[in-house]
């Protein structure tokens, strides 16, 4: 009995830290309240990185979620604008912000002095708010073709589930994406300026692991309906690949706002892989 009563509180012990190491990545990657028992804890947050995916099944559902509400009322082109404002809103844009600064970086810097004082600075400049209007568009034009699609071929497709399922793939398969670079590439900066360096100190099997699993488990349960949707990796992981390497010859590695734009980028390009499968198989 005691070994019992013991086992049993290591792991209730064990499943308050898991917790707590969600919640830590739920409030740090969202705006979303947590317990007020949560705070910036360094080495939970190097663990929450495994939940990184996960908070994309939030923010995609929450997406998912205002989409219904405004498509019975309105068009589903403004249902989908509705959408996209209910993601920025959720995450607090912390993924635009860093795509806007790595355009604004990139395009005006010359060394790696340069780039990241550039990314450092707060204000947007000229490339950071073109990139960004034109990322939204491009974001906005694709899911409404996507829609489009769906309405159109009831008979093949459970449409709102399949919504649903796309846009929780999206959300989770970009910060898969995103997180990886922790993975395989070292942390820019010097200082601790960036909003990655918590999460850029350290990882263990069970970070890489847990953001495999939350990042491709909604596209598994997708390719259920379709097998070939499985395909919209290959185009997701080029440009991931291309990404850090990009980072890599310029800036040594990457920083939380190349994390952000990679998030941004990789969620477009898997739309556009959805819409382009549909139209050639």
């Amino acid at each position: 009995m005691t070994n019992k009563c013991i086992g049993f509180s290591q792991n209730n012990i064990k499943m308050k830290k898991e917790l707590h190491i969600f919640f830590t990545a739920l409030m740090f990657y969202t705006r979303i309240p947590c317990p007020k028992n949560i705070d910036h804890n360094t080495g939970y947050l190097n663990k929450a990185s495994r939940y990184f995916p996960l908070i994309g099944w939030i923010v995609g559902s929450v997406a998912f979620g205002m989409y219904c509400v405004f498509n019975y009322l309105v068009t589903p082109e403004i249902a989908i604008l509705f959408s996209m404002v209910a993601s920025v809103l959720v995450t607090g844009a912390f993924h635009e912000d860093g795509f806007a600064d790595v355009c604004d970086g990139f395009g005006g810097g010359w060394t790696k002095e340069k780039i990241l004082m550039i990314m450092k600075d707060s204000a947007i400049g000229a490339y950071g708010a073109i990139g960004l209007v034109l990322l939204l568009l491009l974001k906005f034009q694709v899911l409404t073709q996507i829609i489009d699609v769906l309405d159109t071929n009831l008979l093949i497709y459970n449409s709102q589930l399949t919504i649903l399922l796309l846009f929780v793939s999206g959300h989770s398969i970009s910060r898969l994406a995103a997180i990886s670079i922790v993975f395989t590439h070292q942390y820019s900066r010097e200082d601790a300026s960036s909003k990655s360096k918590p999460i850029a100190q350290s990882y263990s099997w069970k970070e890489v692991v847990g953001a495999f699993f939350f990042g491709l488990l909604p596209l598994v349960i997708l390719s259920c309906f379709q097998l070939q949707m499985l395909l919209v990796l290959m185009p997701v992981l080029l440009t991931r690949f291309f990404l850090a390497r990009y980072f890599q010859k310029w800036i040594d590695g990457y920083t939380g706002d190349c994390l952000g734009a990679t998030q941004q980028v990789c969620e477009v390009v898997f739309y556009i892989s959805v819409i382009a499968l549909w139209k050639f198989i």
